[in-house]
């Protein structure tokens, strides 16, 4: 069972992309934490939850309006993970292996989804955190997101994407920092995680490197729970080390 105590309340949390695997997993484990008052789960349509503790609500994260009317009501949010990615789609475009395969609208989708949607869930959600005490604001991010780190190329939208995702998230954590000195706004790197997204390419993966969504969501609340305002502005990773950016 997770535990949450170092934000010293009971938590009123929000978890976007509640219906994916990795969303999916961290509301039901978030249902189970004594330390968790209340959980606000969204997704594009809203989905039953089995616990008293979770409120579907639907919520698209491309559209604004939309952002607003989930949170509509909302006083107080201690702990928001957003949860949403995009790296292909199901109509077979798959991500870029060359600069050949480069698309506008493709590429446009992926900042949209992975950049631009968290940021505006941001701008939501980053006021409804209290001023006192420990607040989180996280958006799910990726290793391959990093410039430092990438000494393989191709992906270009995924990898671009997730970049500016990073770039956003250390942007919003220098200005939250002002307001709530003890908030933090972080990117996660959950690992390779068994799921829609990744599935197609699950093949190579070294064996105890592709990991259950259950474990991945534990770990990242571990994480969570870890930190404190050293790691604001950064992209942290499911084992508690820190990705250059």
């Amino acid at each position: 069972m997770p535990t949450l105590r170092s934000f010293r309340r009971p938590l009123r949390t929000l978890v976007i992309g509640s219906s994916g695997a990795i969303g999916g997993a961290l509301v039901d484990l978030l249902a189970d934490c004594p330390d968790v008052e209340s959980i606000l789960a969204c997704s594009r349509t809203a989905q039953p939850q089995a616990s008293l503790k979770a409120t579907p609500r639907a919520m698209d994260i491309l559209d604004e309006a939309s952002i607003a009317t989930a949170l509509a009501g909302v006083e107080r949010i201690d702990l928001a993970i957003v949860a949403t990615g995009h790296l292909h789609a199901s109509d077979g475009i798959q991500p870029e292996k060359s600069w050949r395969a480069l698309d506008q609208a493709q590429l446009l989708q992926s900042f949209a989804i992975n950049a631009v949607g968290p940021a505006l869930v941001a701008k939501h959600v980053l006021p409804l955190l209290p001023r006192e005490g420990k607040t989180v604001f996280a958006a799910l991010s990726a290793r391959v997101g990093s410039i430092s780190d990438n000494n393989l190329g191709g992906w270009y939208g995924y990898r671009a994407s997730k970049a500016a995702l990073n770039q956003l998230i250390r942007t919003l954590a220098i200005e939250l920092a002002r307001q709530r000195p003890r908030a933090l706004c972080i990117g996660l790197h959950p690992g390779t995680v068994d799921s829609t997204l990744s599935r197609p390419f699950q093949t190579g993966i070294a064996d105890g490197k592709l990991f259950t969504p259950h474990f991945a969501a534990k770990r990242l609340l571990a994480v969570i729970d870890g930190l404190d305002t050293t790691s604001n502005g950064q992209l942290v990773a499911w084992d508690g080390s820190t990705i250059a950016p």
